[in-house]
């Protein structure tokens, strides 16, 4: 993330890993994209608004880049989110017990290769990004990370985001659905306070309900919560000791894998 402006989109995050003509014109437009945001301290400014608008423009045709990807090669793609600790990593390890298909992560975080360490370790090919100081992933950064992903042995990709409830919601990756996790210990506010992220959501996650004798958690009143929201919205109740509940989300991933034909 730019210290200045706030931009996430970061010089090497909007160059190609091939170094191409491409890559270089996105580098270029967000240093332009730099410069106008550091002489409009306004960010409301309607000149700010045009460059913001126009880097979202980039990364919006990386995505579907990103999606042509996945659909040549016959993969859905999947965007996990969720505040940081809610479990995505440790999901994807269960699942990687009980999953009938293959699937492979593009891990996001600002530092270190801890997650995608974990999942290589249950045999789950997994590609780190490390963001630096960007609060989350975008277009350009999954597609460096889809080059090095083995996509001829997948079914199913994950690209499980930095673990953040604000930015990752704005940023479209290339993937088909998004999936996100809010977990009991993280209290009742969440989905009332960050709506847009569930707003995205194709399945809501409530994890950790093993601890729902421990929290004050009216889960039934979060579900609804997520439904005013989204009204057609599907809600799974997930605890990592039940691996039911791990094979309900298999489930769903299979049914929307066949709904994709």
């Amino acid at each position: 993330m730019c210290k200045d402006c706030g931009c996430s989109i970061t010089d090497s995050a909007m160059a190609h890993s091939h170094g191409d003509e491409e890559g270089h014109d996105h580098s270029h437009q967000h240093q332009k994209a730099h410069e106008h945001l550091h002489h409009n301290p306004q960010l409301n400014d309607a000149k700010t608004i045009s460059v913001i608008q126009k880097i979202l423009d980039k990364n919006d045709h990386e995505a579907e880049h990103n999606r042509q990807h996945f659909d040549k090669k016959g993969i859905l793609g999947i965007n996990l989110m969720s505040s940081p600790g809610s479990g995505k990593t440790t999901l994807l390890e269960h699942m990687a017990d009980v999953a009938d298909f293959k699937f492979g992560v593009v891990e996001g975080d600002l530092e270190t290769n801890r997650d995608a360490d974990r999942l290589k370790e249950k045999g789950i090919p997994a590609m780190q990004i490390q963001t630096g100081s960007a609060c989350h992933l975008d277009a350009f950064m999954v597609h460096k990370g889809l080059h090095d992903m083995p996509l001829n042995e997948l079914d199913v990709c994950f690209v499980e985001n930095v673990g953040n409830l604000v930015c990752p919601a704005s940023y479209d990756v290339g993937t088909h659905l998004n999936i996100v996790l809010v977990s009991v210990p993280e209290g009742e506010d969440k989905i009332a306070k960050y709506p847009v992220m569930f707003r995205q959501a194709d399945l809501v996650l409530i994890t950790k309900t093993d601890l729902l004798p421990y929290f004050n958690y009216d889960i039934e009143n979060e579900k609804a919560e997520a439904r005013r929201i989204k009204p057609n919205v599907d809600i799974l109740e997930v605890n990592i000791n039940d691996k039911e509940s791990i094979q309900s989300v298999v489930e769903w991933i299979n049914f929307k894998r066949k709904m994709r034909g």
